[in-house]
């Protein structure tokens, strides 16, 4: 039978689309987001809502879902620790097979192919890998934060003249004092 639960939020129906190569259907829809949709420093809250708005396509192969989805971000800046909060805007397509393909399967296709179980489509693994290749690397909470001083820790947007004044490497204060006494 079937793994996918049709009561899951992000498992869409298609047996309205029958089979028919060109039918479609349009599906706007609001999602809990699922658990880890992100990286260690910027990802969306689990629960937060996810707004999608996608096109169910039945096609020769299968089903093609087009779209996007958009949905807020939390995290910290890499260089000074600040709170970020943002939105991100990702573009979504892939083609899911039909499951009954299987049997005269393909040798060029993987294990990574889409697709669906019975009339159901899972939409959490393209959604994560859309929304994770959509952050960036290393946020920052402006373009050009300067971070935090490796002295103290503060933060140096706040601070814009912070300064520790002339520190002496302890390895050469000793000559300090003779540069001291030859200025006499």
């Amino acid at each position: 039978m079937t793994s996918l639960d049709p009561r899951a939020p992000l498992v869409l129906d298609t047996r309205e689309l029958g089979r028919r190569p060109g039918s479609e259907r349009h599906v706007e829809l609001t999602v809990p987001a699922p658990a880890d949709l992100g990286i260690e420093v910027l990802s969306v809250p689990e629960g937060s809502p996810v707004e999608l708005d996608l096109r169910l396509e039945a096609v020769m192969e299968g089903v093609l879902v087009t779209g996007t989805a958009i949905a807020g971000l939390e995290g910290e800046c890499v260089r000074c620790l600040e709170p970020i909060e943002d939105d991100v805007e990702v573009d979504i397509q892939e083609l899911y097979v039909y499951d009954d393909s299987r049997d005269g399967q393909d040798p060029d296709e993987d294990d990574e192919t889409s697709r669906t179980e019975g009339d159901l489509i899972d939409l959490e693994p393209v959604l994560r890998d859309a929304v994770v290749l959509a952050l960036p690397f290393q946020p920052m909470c402006q373009d050009d934060c300067p971070g935090l001083c490796p002295e103290c820790g503060a933060r140096l947007a706040d601070e814009p003249g912070h300064d520790h004044g002339d520190k002496v490497d302890p390895r050469w204060a000793g000559l300090a004092s003779l540069k001291d006494d030859s200025s006499n």
